[in-house]
């Protein structure tokens, strides 16, 4: 019913969507309106960084493997 490839696949899909952290949004204040022009600057944690770093470059090899390796078992 499903072949070694699919499956692989499908536990890589769900690797990716569940092992990635769940962030919590920062509310912006919205008693200022001086600080409507400008951004504000939010530090971000080290590793939230790594792990989009690491999560964008699995998603742009699988898709590399997708496009470019990917054999259908009609060929």
């Amino acid at each position: 019913m499903f072949s070694k490839k699919m499956l692989w696949g499908s536990l890589a899909a769900l690797a990716l969507l569940t092992g990635t952290p769940s962030i919590t949004l920062a509310e912006m204040p919205a008693h200022s309106s001086e600080q409507n022009s400008q951004f504000n600057h939010i530090e971000q944690p080290l590793g939230l960084k790594v792990g989009v770093a690491i999560a964008g470059l699995a998603l742009i090899g699988l898709e590399l493997w997708w496009f470019l390796l990917y054999k259908s078992p009609d060929s």
